[in-house]
């Protein structure tokens, strides 16, 4: 701002001998601007350039100057208000700023300030969205979040914090396409974790309310984004409700390939060996079982059961 402080002390220097007491009055009224802005004053800056403003405006041609002076200056001031507003943590109020900077200079013709400030309206948004998260006030969240990415649309971060916003919104589609667009958008590795588990968290109330079919693509569907061990155990058990012992069986054997030092591990080799002995497969039964033989709790019946199968 240097350059366009060193301007107007030209104006306020050549406007000293104008005859005409309006220019008098603009260039006077220009200088305690100038004065404020450097004591840091400004919104006061801006309320004195932009009267000075009005003012050189009609005087004429002899207000040129000092005309052109404020138009420079004034976008640079209302950025600057909002950039404080935004550090401040005043969001609402940095976005009313940062539109206003950037409408005023491109009226003005002031190159650079629209575009930057324009571009920082998406982080005005993404710190509300942010505060509200903190305040676990999700529904305010996500709109602040949509703004953004509406402001934003290739901001993947805005879309996975929409995500997340809605998801504690409770509006699970909503989340799972904003999570779509995050892993679009550079982050695939985040938002594919999170609807893995939003579809876990599917499954779990599916097979609460015996949607046993249901339950059973969700369990895939999370672990067609990130594979988990507990997405096969979940479908193992729906599978189990159906009477499909042999999807039961194929899921509690991935179930324990992906988790083999499971608190539970024995439990589910012990109900995959009876699976696998119910189907008449007492190679494999024997093998499940075997593999308990050591347990404290189960290891006597799974004897027992292996030398029945002998």
């Amino acid at each position: 701002m240097k350059r366009i402080l060193i301007t107007l002390a030209a104006v306020i220097l050549s406007a000293g001998i104008a005859s005409a007491q309006d220019m008098s009055q603009a260039t006077e009224t220009a200088k305690m601007a100038n004065e404020s802005l450097q004591a840091g004053n400004n919104e006061l800056a801006l309320t004195g350039f932009q009267e000075a403003l009005a003012l050189a405006q009609a005087c004429g041609e002899d207000g040129a100057e000092l005309v052109n002076t404020c138009k420079g200056i004034i976008p640079q001031i209302i950025f600057s208000i909002a950039k404080g507003n935004l550090k401040a943590g005043e969001f609402d109020a940095a976005v009313e700023k940062l539109k206003e900077a950037a409408k005023t200079a491109t009226e003005y013709a002031v190159e650079g300030v629209a575009d930057e400030a324009t571009s920082l309206i998406p982080q005005a948004y993404m710190g509300k969205g942010n505060a509200m998260i903190k305040d676990k006030n999700f529904a305010a969240a996500a709109d602040a979040y949509k703004l953004a990415v509406e402001a934003d649309p290739a901001n993947g971060n805005a879309s996975l914090r929409l995500g997340q916003a809605l998801a504690g919104a409770g509006k699970v589609d909503e989340a799972i396409e904003a999570f779509k667009a995050a892993a679009e958008n550079g982050q695939a590795d985040n938002a594919n974790k999170q609807l893995s588990n939003i579809y876990l968290k599917k499954a779990q109330a599916d097979l609460k309310a015996s949607k046993f079919k249901e339950a059973i693509a969700d369990c895939e569907a999370s672990n067609g984004y990130v594979e988990n061990a507990n997405a096969y155990k979940l479908a193992a058990s729906a599978a189990t409700k159906l009477n499909d012992s042999k999807s039961s069986i194929a899921y509690y054997e991935k179930y324990l390939e992906v988790a083999p030092t499971a608190k539970d591990a024995n439990q589910i080799a012990f109900t995959v060996g009876a699976l696998y002995q119910k189907a008449g497969n007492n190679a494999k039964a024997k093998e499940f079982y075997t593999k308990v033989l050591s347990d404290p709790q189960l290891g006597a019946q799974a004897k027992q059961l292996v030398e029945s199968l002998k």
